[in-house]
C-alpha cells in the first residue's frame, strides 16, 4: 500500500499538512479505540471536524490510517526499548526493581496512548492489506530485549531467582504492561499506578508464605478444577451442521476479531451458503452469543465452585489460575473473542455468561479475606486496582502457553501471581 506522504503546503483552517495529518491520526486513534475497527472514514472525519473529502487529501484509505497508527505504535515501543537498553550501559544506583517498574510504566503509557494499534495487535489484521497484516503480527522485540537485560541484571545481583526462565518472564511482563492499554484493566486509574502494581505482583507475589507446587496440587480447589475440566470434552446436543458452523465461527471470530468478521466470511470458511448460515444459526450477534454463552457458563460456573470449596485464599487463587490455563488451552478462540469486551465501548450485544463485574466483586472479596488474615500481602494503596490486575495476570498469554505447555504455564502463574520471582529476604 502507498500511504499518502505529508506535504509542506498549507491545509484547511490554516493547518500545515503535517500538523493536520497528526491531528487526524490522534482523532482516529481515539475513535477506533472506543468504537472498534469497524469505524468508518466518515466517523473519523466527523470527529476531526473536517469533510470526508478533505481527509482523503491526507490518507488515501482507512487502511492507510491504520498502517500509520500501528507504525507509530511500534516506533514508540522500539524507542522505549532502545532507550532502556542504552541506560543499562550507564551507572545506575537505583535498585533493579525500580528500573523494571520504570520500564514497565513507559510500556504501559505507550499502550494507553496507542490503544487503537494495541487492539489491532490482538488479531490477524482488519483487512487483507499485506503491510497491515505484517505489522499486526510484529512482536515488540525491543522492549522484550530491554526487559530481559534488566531481569538478567537482577539475577546477577542475586535479586531474581535462578529457577525462572527469564526470556519467558520478559515476554510475560511486557504483555502485562501492554494490557494496561485495555480500559477494563486500567479503568479510572493512571497507567503508572496500574503498571506499578502489576510489576510488584510479578516481582513479589501475593502470598505471605511461599507455597510449593506439591502442596498446591493437593488442594481441594485444585481438585475442583480438574473435575470440571473433565466435563468440557463432552459433546453438546446440537446437530452436526450447527456444531460445524459454531466451530468455524469461533475460529473466524478468534482470528479476525468479532467486528471484522461477517456472516459471509463464516459461510465461506464453512463451505456453506450465507442463507444457510442464517437459517441454521441466525444473525452474527446470535451466533456470537451461542458461542460465548456456553464459554461463559463453563468458566463462570467453575469460578463459583472454586470459591465455594473448603480451601484457603492462596489455594483458591491458584485454582483460578489453573482454571484459566485450562480454559485458554481448551477455548483459545473464545478467549480471543473475549478481548472485544475489553474496549471502552463493547459490541452491541449483551455481555455473555462470564460476567466481569461479578468476577471483580468475587476477586475483591477473596483478596480482602486473604489480606485480612495475613495470608496475602502486597504493597498497594488501592484494592480495586489490585483486583483488576490480579484478574488480568491470571490469564497467561496464549503464545507462552503454546510454547511451554499447560503445566509449565501453571508454574509460571504461581511464580508471577503467588510466589513472586525475587529471592525473598524474610
Amino acid at each position: 500500500m502507498t500511504v499518502a506522504q505529508p506535504s509542506s503546503a498549507p491545509a484547511e483552517n490554516g493547518y500545515p499538512d503535517a500538523t493536520r495529518r497528526t491531528e487526524i491520526l490522534k482523532t482516529a486513534n481515539t475513535v477506533i479505540a472506543a468504537s472498534g475497527l469497524r469505524t468508518s472514514l466518515q466517523q473519523i472525519a466527523d470527529a476531526a471536524g473536517i469533510l470526508a473529502g478533505s481527509l482523503y487529501h491526507h490518507f488515501e484509505s482507512k487502511e492507510a490510517i491504520l498502517v500509520e497508527l500501528i507504525r507509530r505504535y511500534h516506533a514508540e515501543l522500539d524507542r522505549i526499548g532502545e532507550t532502556a537498553l542504552a541506560r543499562l550501559d550507564e551507572p545506575d544506583p537505583r535498585p533493579i526493581s525500580e528500573q523494571i517498574i520504570e520500564l514497565g510504566c513507559a510500556i504501559a503509557r505507550c499502550a494507553v496512548e496507542h490503544r487503537a494499534a494495541l487492539q489491532m495487535s490482538f488479531f490477524e489484521g482488519p483487512s487483507a492489506d499485506p503491510e497491515l497484516m505484517e505489522l499486526t503480527r510484529r512482536k515488540p522485540a525491543a522492549i522484550q530485549a530491554a526487559m530481559l537485560q534488566l531481569l538478567r541484571a537482577g539475577r546477577w545481583s542475586s535479586y531474581i531467582r535462578s529457577d525462572v526462565d527469564l526470556p519467558t518472564l520478559s515476554d510475560r511482563i511486557c504483555q502485562s504492561m501492554l494490557h494496561v492499554g485495555l480500559d477494563v484493566i486500567r479503568h479510572k486509574a493512571s497507567s503508572d499506578q496500574v503498571a506499578t502494581v502489576l510489576c510488584r505482583l510479578h516481582l513479589d507475589g501475593l502470598s505471605a508464605e511461599i507455597p510449593t507446587d506439591s502442596a498446591l496440587d493437593k488442594s481441594a480447589a485444585f481438585a475442583v478444577v480438574d473435575e470440571i475440566v473433565k466435563t468440557w470434552s463432552e459433546a453438546d446436543d446440537a446437530d452436526d451442521k450447527v456444531r460445524h458452523v459454531r466451530a468455524v465461527a469461533r475460529a473466524e471470530f478468534g482470528r479476525r476479531g468479532y467486528e471484522m468478521t461477517t456472516i459471509r466470511d463464516i459461510a465461506s470458511a464453512a463451505g456453506l451458503g450465507t442463507g444457510t448460515v442464517y437459517r441454521v444459526i441466525g444473525s452474527k450477534e446470535e451466533l456470537l452469543m451461542s458461542i460465548m454463552l456456553s464459554f461463559g457458563q463453563k468458566v463462570g460456573g467453575a469460578w463459583e465452585a472454586i470459591l465455594a470449596c473448603d480451601s484457603s485464599p492462596t489455594e483458591k487463587l491458584d485454582a483460578l489460575s489453573w482454571l484459566n490455563v485450562c480454559a485458554l488451552d481448551y477455548f483459545p478462540d473464545e478467549f480471543r473473542i473475549q478481548l472485544a469486551w475489553m474496549r471502552q465501548t463493547p459490541p452491541d450485544v449483551a455481555e455473555p455468561g462470564w460476567s466481569y463485574t461479578t468476577r471483580l466483586r468475587q476477586m475483591k472479596s477473596l483478596l480482602s479475606e486473604g489480606m485480612a488474615s495475613g495470608e496475602l500481602r502486597i504493597d498497594t494503596p488501592n484494592i480495586d486496582i489490585l483486583t483488576r490486575c490480579v484478574i488480568g495476570v491470571q490469564w497467561v498469554p496464549e503464545n507462552i502457553l503454546r510454547e511451554i505447555g499447560v503445566r509449565q504455564a501453571l508454574i509460571l502463574e504461581r511464580d508471577t501471581v503467588l510466589r513472586g520471582i525475587v529471592i525473598r529476604q524474610d
